[in-house]
């Protein structure tokens, strides 16, 4: 079954919980995946369906880190490249901009997901907009710097906005 919003919400998160709920209620009809292609994700609808949860759905749908259900969060293992590509799709649906980072292995995946799921709310909650060679600060000692990928980073192509990520030292940001 494909399900599209119709309604009259602005918010596109509220628009996908909304699709969200449907599909978890569908669960209870044999539903087994609820996926969103343009995001590259999926996820048990049996999840969504709220039969386990205490509290509203709709809220805890609401609050979902974006990278769960909204965006899509893909590993990627490129030929001749070292590392692992850690890398956001669909958040431009969602008026953000989609970002990956090159890291050393997939222990660091979680940590990652983590960063970037802090900064999609930093965004949505500030109205903050990106530019490449902005840094920020991410965690206590964490510091990133945002560029676009290069001509080299070809598999990053994307017909939307994208940022690169690259983890730097305190001392390379820019301070005022």
């Amino acid at each position: 079954m494909i399900l599209y919003y119709k309604g009259y919400e602005s918010n596109p998160i509220t628009q996908y919980a909304s699709l969200a709920l449907v599909g978890g209620f569908l669960a209870d009809f044999g539903a087994i995946v609820v996926t969103s292609e343009s995001v590259h994700t999926s996820f048990p609808a049996i999840a969504l369906s709220g039969n386990e949860v205490e509290g509203d759905i709709f809220e805890l749908l609401e609050s979902l880190p974006l990278a769960i259900l909204y965006c899509g969060f893909v590993k990627c293992e490129v030929e001749n490249v070292d590392g692992v590509w850690l890398r956001i799709y669909g958040a431009p649906l969602l008026g953000l901009p989609d970002m990956a980072s090159l890291v050393e292995d997939h222990s660091s995946s979680q940590d990652i997901f983590d960063i970037f799921s802090n900064v999609f709310s930093y965004l949505l909650e500030s109205g903050a907009k990106f530019v490449a060679g902005n840094t920020m600060q991410v965690g206590e000692d964490v510091f990133m710097k945002l560029r676009l990928n290069t001509n080299d980073e070809y598999y990053l192509d994307s017909d939307h906005e994208l940022f690169v990520a690259e983890f730097i030292s305190e001392s390379d940001t820019n301070q005022c």
